[in-house]
This record gives C-alpha cells, structure tokens and sequence, in this order.
C-alpha cells in the first residue's frame, strides 16, 4: 500500500510560514522600537546641540558688549574726605596717692561729675597713724624746745651776773668765759630745737597731705571713661587694684591719631594686681577730631578753617568743627600732617572714640586740568600703567601718568584727557584694535566721592 507524502509537505509548508511571520513581526517591532529612540531621544538631543554650536559661533561672531564711561574734567577746586577719630578733649587717669582698702566707691562709668567731686575713699588706717605718730613726735619737740629755751634763759641770767663780778674782781676771766661759753651752748641748742620744731610741722603737714589722698576726687568736670576698683579693692600707693571696668572707648587725649589709627588708652589692664589706675574722667565736650591730611594738601589746611563732619552713629546727619591747631610737620612714615579739629558736644551725644569722616571744603590742589577716573579701569600691560579707551567703538590702550589715589577714585595727570571714554572693567577679551558693544553708564568718572 503507498503513502502520500503531501499532507507532511503540507505541514512542513505550513510551519516555514508561520516562522517567517515571526521573523517578520520582531523585525517590525525592532524598527518601530528604533525609530521611536530615533525620534523622542536622538533627534532632541541632536537639536540641542545643534542649536548650542550654533548659538556658540554666534556669540563667537558678535561684538562683545562692553561697559565704559565718558570723562569729564576736573575741577580745580574739590572737597578733600580724610578720615579721623574722636578723643576727649582732656582725659586724665586716676592714680591712687595713698595706700589701703577701697571703703567707698561713689561713682561709676558713664558718671557726669563735677570738678572736686569726691570718687572714692580709701581706708587705709596706717597713713592715720603716721598722721598721730608725727603729731606726737611734734608735741615731744616743742616741749623740748621749750626746755631748751628755760637753760638759755638761766644762762643769760648767769652771764649777766658774772660779767659785773668779773668786772669787780670777784671771779677770774675764765669764770667769765666759762659762763659766755654755756650762754652759746644754750642759744645754739635753742636753735636746733626750733629747727626740729619745724622739720617736725613740715613732716605732720605732708603726712595730713596724704591723709587727703584717701578721699579720691575728680580733678575736673567731665565724664568717668573707666572704673577700676569696687569697695573692698586693696590699693597701692602706685594704682588702684582688679575688678577693671570701661567703656571700649577710652582714648587717650594726648595720642598722636593718624587716619583713625592711634594708640589705645583704654583703661589699663591690672589683671587683680595692685599696680594700675583707679578711675578715668574725660572731659567730651568739647571733642578733638585727630585727622592726616595728605602732604600735598598741606599748605591749604590753616587754623579756623572750618571742617565739616559726619559721625557713623548718626547717618545722615552733618556736624561741624573748627581747626585749631596742627603739628606743623608732616610725618616722613605716612607723609601727612596731623590736624585737630574741635567739635561742640553740648549734649554728649558724640563719644571719645568715634570714627569721624572730615570734609575740608573746597582745598586748591593740584591746580585743575586733569581727570579722575576709577581704580578698577586701570592696567598694567608690559611694566606700563594703562587705560583701555574706545575710539570709533574699538577697543586702543594708553599709557597714562597717574597722580593720587584717593581709593575709589584715581587722579590721571596725563594721557587722558575729559570727554575720552574708557572701558570700565578690562577682561581677556579686551585687546588692541577689538571692535566692541559699549553700553554707557549713567555714573562719570569725575571728582572722588571719598578720597
């Protein structure tokens, strides 16, 4: 019997077919797949970077923009801004003159007191008894004086009576200048009790004298700056004890202040120890303002010349003081003269130690012509001071002379001149003949603010 083999081929056709569409179907799905990366991740991306590259040539290829300024001329006639400090104007540290223990304290930092005004007193029980001792040694001297005195008195009368008997015959010669000898022994002892009378009243009166000094006063109307001690304080006759109290203020009257810099004066540190100042009293109206005025304004700073002053506890608001005195040098470390300006201070409001701007109205320096420009366009290309000025919107360095600086503000004597523009602030791509965006502001470059 034969058998067909059709319905296997059949099978076999079958099966290939159904593989294929398998085939088919995951080669669809791979594309569909693809092309959805394609389009939601790929392409974006290939944008993105093709919209920066293009962006970067564009920035590449514009001009960059720049900000710069246009100068104007100087005045001949400028205001000129020092900075300075406030000092009290007398200030004294008390001293302790007697030794001992603070029994009373009767004032305290920020007291007003007056000239005489009793601060403290001091217990000190062995400068009383000096005191009684010298009394006692001054009674003992005086009656000693007066015994002497009684034998002076006896040996005149002696004298008197040998001279007539000697003269009668009735006593020899020596008898005579034996009673002349005691009379001058009497008179001399006399005389030196007197003069221990004396020495003795002068040592009870220094002795009274520090016996005052436990009562501690104010030697003049003012302000106590400082207080050192509190009852119970031991006290040496070279300062008062620990328990140091002041203000951060405390300046002292007499220091040489430069710019605001000076030496400190605030109440000394005694560290519990026996050496060191009681009290300080300041007088605050009126206020020394010690200021340095650059050396080339020098000769235009002259006494009575009014200053104007502003003071950083009251923004805002203007104070005026007067010149009085200068130290009529300049000092060869910071080339500057020391001036002293006073300001009324009726009501205290102003205190020692304040920073103070002054304002020298309208000082003739440097005789006008030149250019202020600010410190932050200036460069230094090849050892040479420059400036980047713009002409014709491209980017050409001078060389300029600088003279002052007055901070934010710099003085140019020569190679610039007014109604040149400069770039304010020089970056890597400002360079020789680079064509640029200036973008004007509304500040000039004209007189300091704050020399």
């Amino acid at each position: 019997m034969a058998i067909s083999n059709e319905p296997i081929a059949d099978v076999a056709a079958s099966g290939k077919g159904h593989s294929m569409r398998h085939w088919l179907l995951f080669l669809i799905l791979v594309l569909v797949v693809a092309g959805l990366i394609v389009r939601f991740v790929w392409l974006p991306r290939h944008e993105e970077d093709r919209e920066v590259v293009m962006a970067a040539r564009t920035q590449s290829q514009a001009k960059p923009v720049v900000e710069v300024l246009k100068l104007v001329a100087a005045p001949s006639a400028r205001d000129l801004t020092v900075p300075g400090t406030a000092l009290a104007y007398t200030e004294a540290t008390i001293y302790a003159r007697s030794s001992g223990y603070i029994k009373r304290r009767l004032v305290d930092i920020g007291d007003h007191v007056r000239v005489g005004q009793l601060l403290a007193v001091i217990d000190a029980p062995d400068v009383d008894q000096q005191v009684a001792q010298a009394r006692s040694v001054l009674a003992q001297s005086e009656a000693t004086l007066v015994q002497m005195e009684a034998q002076e008195h006896l040996a005149q009368l002696n004298w008197d009576r040998y001279k007539v008997l000697v003269a009668k015959g009735v006593f020899s010669k020596q008898d005579g200048d034996q009673q002349e000898a005691n009379l001058q022994v009497a008179v001399a002892n006399v005389n030196a009790a007197r003069s221990t009378v004396q020495a003795n009243k002068d040592n009870l009166q220094r002795q009274i004298v520090m016996q005052q000094y436990e009562r501690v006063t104010a030697p003049f109307s003012g302000v106590v700056t400082a207080r050192n001690v509190d009852v119970g304080t031991l006290i040496s006759a070279q300062g008062g004890g620990g328990g140091m109290l002041s203000d951060s203020t405390g300046a002292s009257g007499n220091n040489a202040g430069s710019s605001g810099m000076m030496n400190s004066a605030v109440s000394p540190s005694t560290g519990g120890a026996q050496g060191g100042a009681m009290f300080t009293v300041a007088t605050i109206s009126p206020l020394r303002i010690l200021v340095s005025v650059p050396e080339p304004y020098a000769p235009y700073v002259h006494l009575k010349q009014k200053v104007g002053l502003t003071f950083e506890q009251f923004p805002g608001r203007a104070f005026e003081g007067v010149v009085t005195r200068t130290s009529a040098s300049i000092d060869p470390n910071t080339r500057t003269l020391l001036v002293e300006v006073q300001a009324n201070n009726p009501d205290g409001r102003l205190m020692p130690g304040n920073y103070v701007v002054a304002v020298f109205k309208a000082v003739q320096a440097g005789g006008g012509g030149g250019v202020f420009i600010p410190g932050e366009t200036i460069v230094v290309r090849d050892g040479k001071t420059m400036v980047a000025t713009v002409v014709n919107n491209r980017v050409q360095f001078k060389t300029i002379q600088i003279g002052r600086d007055y901070g934010d503000q710099t003085e140019v004597l020569a190679g610039l001149k007014p109604d040149d523009i400069i770039v304010r602030t020089v970056t890597d791509k400002i360079q020789e003949n680079v064509e640029i965006d200036p973008r004007y502001r509304t500040e000039k470059a004209d007189t300091p603010k704050r020399p």
